[in-house]
């Protein structure tokens, strides 16, 4: 054991001797029993199965609308739509028609997010590496612009246990959005909060119209006799001229990404107890995390996630790598009151999951960390990147954390290996039935991935 393990040991010695640990009788090692007695206290005294993922196929474990309840059918439906690129019929030019799909920006090479820092949808071309290689299309011009965000497009990874959904938190209709009633505008992406889901089957349905898919799921199923098939089998209790909408389109893309789970990762396997499925290291950084670092105080549960927001002076999406202009006056920079307009919620952004960074090349609302140790040195030294957001208005929890190189290392460590499934790419489907190439279909993108 080194001497970082024998010092977080120590610290938690008398802890387990109070707990009643017996060495002789226990197979894990201190490293183990000393994780197991952080994460009891992390949890409330709710210990491990708080922080624990179930199966991607036990429908029945996994959060769930009880508006929009998981089956089989709509989980093998929304898996073919989120990479359909059929989906897209309503794309500014004929060029972007059945060119993108949901997968454009959510594809498992890049954590479910852009290989790039600016995401593309339609009006974007090529697909390079983990996407990486995506341009706007010179064809979109004038009105006619390409669908870019002007933020970070968030994973889709672990996101079943999130009842708002965005940076901002503005799509789903309960939990922290209850009482925002007022700023779900007719016209708007807002007005979906109107139909009573959650943020996943709102930001799903809200989505399809967003990024210009909304009239194609009619089209699947007048257009394919596999699509007729499976929205008959999803929705078998709504009339017939009523199973394939936007609304049902929306309801089974957001069953399937509530599978899309890193239940494979070595933590979650040590939590199961596979206790040597996470180096010493790797567990020295648990400690870390669920203990001096207090990163558990925000990112907790199975996906290291919450339903709070924050303001931590993080940089903004802006940059010879962004491909729309800055505009310091777009209310999205404001976070979470851009969608409250609540004074108090100026600047601060939702708390993300922690899996599977290691493959995002950037991190942050704005894109503007290119690794997981770049975001530990700035949380460890809490000077803000940002001149937007003023000093009074950052989280008092916003401080120097005063960790060691050691700690530091051993944090990242966590977080970039017991943290990793190695084969999210298993939530991909080989082939969907329009034939087009997944997960871009415009001319450069499949020669990028060899679909021609």
């Amino acid at each position: 054991m080194s001497s970082f393990s024998q010092r977080l040991v120590a610290a938690l010695a008398v802890t387990l001797v109070l707990a009643g640990c017996d060495a002789a009788d226990d197979p894990a090692s201190d490293l183990d029993r000393a994780l197991q007695q952080a994460l009891t206290a992390a949890s409330a005294g709710a210990g491990l199965a708080a922080f624990a993922m179930p199966a991607s196929d036990d429908l029945a474990a996994l959060p769930q609308d009880p508006r929009n309840p998981l089956t089989p059918e709509k989980v093998a439906l929304g898996r073919l739509l989120f990479h359909e690129t059929a989906l897209a019929v309503n794309a500014h030019r004929p060029e972007g028609m059945g060119t993108y799909a949901c997968a454009s920006c959510h594809h498992p090479a890049a954590a479910f997010m852009p290989g790039l820092r600016q995401g593309i949808a339609d009006g974007g071309v090529g697909f390079g590496r983990a996407g990486e290689g995506r341009r706007p299309s010179p064809a979109y011009t004038g009105d006619a612009q390409p669908d870019m965000l002007p933020i970070r497009v968030p994973t889709t990874l672990n996101t079943a246990w999130q009842e708002v959904l965005l940076w901002n938190g503005q799509f789903g209709a309960r939990g922290p959005n209850e009482g925002t009633e007022s700023e779900w505008l007719p016209g708007t992406p807002l007005e979906t909060n109107h139909l009573g889901y959650l943020g996943q089957e709102t930001q799903a349905i809200a989505g399809l119209e967003v990024h210009r898919m909304e009239d194609g799921a009619a089209h699947l199923y007048a257009t394919y006799p596999e699509y007729r098939a499976l929205f008959d089998a999803a929705f078998p209790d709504r009339p017939a001229d009523d199973r394939a909408t936007r609304e049902t389109a929306g309801l089974a893309i957001a069953a399937y990404v509530r599978t899309l789970l890193s239940n494979e990762a070595p933590f979650q396997r040590w939590l199961r107890g596979d206790l040597g499925a996470m180096t010493a290291r790797q567990k020295e950084g648990a400690l870390v995390f669920f203990g001096r670092a207090g990163c558990v105080a925000c990112h907790t549960g199975p996906a290291l996630n919450a339903m709070t927001f924050h303001a931590l002076g993080m940089g903004e999406l802006m940059g010879r790598d962004v491909f729309s202009p800055f505009n310091p006056k777009d209310p999205v920079h404001l976070g979470r009151a851009s969608f409250t307009a609540r004074d108090e919620d100026r600047y601060r952004f939702k708390t993300p999951q922690l899996y599977n960074l290691k493959d995002a090349d950037f991190l942050g609302h704005g894109g503007t960390f290119h690794s997981l140790r770049e975001v530990v040195r700035y949380k460890n030294a809490a000077v803000p990147q940002s001149d937007l957001v003023p000093a009074d208005r950052l989280d008092p929890r916003f401080e120097p954390l005063g960790l060691t190189e050691a700690e530091v290392d051993a944090l990242v460590a966590f977080l970039k290996g017991g943290l990793y499934d190695p084969d999210v790419a298993r939530y991909v489907p080989a082939s969907v039935p329009s034939g087009n190439c997944i997960p871009n279909n415009d001319p450069q993108s499949r020669r990028d991935l060899g679909c021609e």
